[in-house]
């Protein structure tokens, strides 16, 4: 293997350290901060404990990915919540490790790549997740994955891989099914072809329903009925799109003036049908209601990006008092504000130069990194902006803005020293 070396001293060895210290601080966070699951967090945790008991895996109600992948590790070491904890650690180290590896596909200095490496590694939500017994961190590792393979020209039969990894992330969040589309664009963008464009993106997408095929038909056959990956993206639609919403967030269903909860075809239908009910209506209330739907959509965004309520995760059953605990929320609020604000106006500022460029035809002056991450940003926001938001779904792209606060920083400097330079003269 190459060593990179500057000045006769290995550079690797500065990553090496950083990966190894933060799996020091994240054991201690986890043997010290003892965070109980609650809410989806436990069904999550008791659905893997079933499965790996030889029971039934999960009714269809929502994507079961997640414990599926749980299940194995309690099956062969226990269905304790510490083992998952130290397999969401094990995933974060390999999502560090990846990050590493995109970063190398980046026209940037080696030193800007560290730094950006840094902020990833120790923002506070990579250290506090892996006592959280969510989704988000398996999704980060195979959206990370995925991203790796894309950029790596090396890997003979890639899109293929990435297929099957779109498959298999889909059943953690079904929204990622979209992914091939984003793979689309991209390749629309650097001009690689209509054709090449379709056929890599309709091959990532063939492949990922034949990984989800064998799902898909247990599904059907559980509720006699088609049934994609699962049922409750009906409910998360309904709940968050209707005239008593107020903050975009979740709210219970019966608390819905008329809700359909509670009418009698409701009650007596199959999830199935359940699901169209509810997705059927939310769609007639959105038709309706155009300006409140936008409204809601930004509130969601908010959520997503600008509330650090996802400490609170971390922090369930641990015996702090609530004004440490508002101290926390306080400090680490602060810091993800101003964190993600910069990141998101670097995104939004970057994404005039792209079409600034496509317009002018100057292609070539893009970086793919940028667009692409960029793109990543673009297509959850359009997933959470119609759905649901909250905190915990911006952890999956906090890679993203580690790499764009880094930059909206040197771009804040060089616009410093360009002032400078003019007084100068």
């Amino acid at each position: 293997m190459k060593i990179n070396k500057t000045n006769g001293y290995d550079i690797n060895k500065k990553y090496y350290l950083a990966v190894g210290v933060f799996m020091l601080i994240s054991i201690a966070y986890i043997l010290i901060v003892n965070t109980q699951p609650f809410s989806d967090f436990s069904y999550y945790h008791e659905l893997a404990k079933q499965i790996a008991l030889g029971g039934v895996w999960g009714n269809t109600y929502t994507s079961v990915g997640y414990s599926i992948f749980l299940a194995a590790f309690y099956k062969l070491f226990g269905a304790k919540i510490i083992v998952a904890k130290l397999v969401n650690l094990a995933l974060s180290i390999l999502s560090i490790i990846l990050f590493k590896k995109i970063l190398n596909f980046a026209p940037i200095r080696e030193k800007n790549k560290f730094i950006i490496f840094i902020i990833f590694v120790f923002f506070p939500s990579t250290i506090f997740y892996n006592s959280i017994l969510c989704s988000e961190v398996l999704f980060t590792f195979l959206l990370l994955l995925s991203s790796y393979l894309l950029f790596n020209e090396e890997i003979r039969f890639k899109y293929v891989y990435i297929g099957i990894l779109v498959g298999i992330n889909t059943m953690v969040k079904p929204f990622f099914i979209v992914y091939f589309f984003a793979i689309f664009l991209f390749k629309l963008i650097f001009k690689e072809g209509i054709i090449n464009a379709l056929k890599y993106s309709l091959l990532v997408l063939l492949i990922a329903l034949i990984t989800l095929s064998p799902w898909v038909y247990r599904n059907t056959k559980y509720n006699k009925k088609f049934t994609f990956v699962s049922n409750n993206g009906g409910i998360v639609l309904y709940i968050n799109n209707n005239s008593q919403n107020k903050w975009g967030r979740w709210m219970p269903i019966k608390d819905i003036n008329n809700s359909i909860a509670n009418t009698s075809e409701y009650k007596n239908a199959d999830m199935t049908t359940k699901n169209k009910l509810l997705e059927s209506a939310a769609k007639t209330w959105i038709k309706a209601h155009p300006k409140e739907f936008i409204v809601l959509g930004l509130k969601r965004l908010g959520n997503t990006y600008f509330i650090g309520d996802d400490l609170a995760y971390s922090l369930n059953g641990v015996n702090l008092s609530e004004k440490n605990k508002y101290t926390l929320y306080y400090v680490y609020g602060t810091i993800r504000g101003i964190f993600v604000f910069s990141s998101i106006i670097y995104i939004l500022l970057y994404s005039v130069y792209i079409l600034f460029c496509i317009v002018k035809r100057e292609l070539d002056k893009l970086n793919k990194i940028t667009v692409y991450f960029c793109m990543l940003f673009y297509m959850l926001s359009c997933v959470y902006f119609v759905t649901e938001g909250q905190s915990r779904y911006s952890f999956p792209i906090i890679f993203v803005f580690s790499y764009s606060f880094y930059n909206f920083i040197n771009l804040i400097k060089f616009r410093i020293n360009q002032k400078k330079c003019k007084r100068s003269k």
